[in-house]
């Protein structure tokens, strides 16, 4: 692997609280799931700047990688902050629209990101 290719390092978005929500998730999941999107966050930190099918701009400072998994969609939120990509949440989605509340999340979490 030729790491001078990286164009993004990949780091998780604590909480105050110490706890990070996307490695919480992602352990949480089967070995097939973890692969799929493992492989595709990988994608993304070497080939940034990526569009559709794979990465998706849902707001200003907001994307979403998005991994075929078995049941659905999985889905990663994340923002760029210089070479840095914060992985900011994560959730399995089965609909075509991102859920509001999935959404809240990811966005309270990047206003959080930006204000620290």
């Amino acid at each position: 692997m030729d790491y001078d290719a990286i164009k993004l390092k990949v780091h998780f978005y604590k909480a105050i609280s110490g706890v990070e929500p996307v490695r919480k998730w992602l352990k949480s999941l089967s070995f097939a799931h973890k692969k799929a999107i493992g492989e595709d966050i990988k994608t993304v930190q070497f080939g940034w700047p990526l569009g559709m099918p794979l990465v998706e701009k849902i707001k200003p400072f907001l994307w979403e990688v998005r991994s075929k998994v078995p049941n659905g969609i999985a889905r990663v939120l994340f923002t760029v902050d210089g070479n840095v990509m914060i992985l900011l949440h994560g959730f399995i989605k089965k609909s075509q629209k991102i859920p509001k509340n999935e959404l809240k999340t990811a966005l309270s979490r990047l206003k959080e990101y930006q204000e620290d």
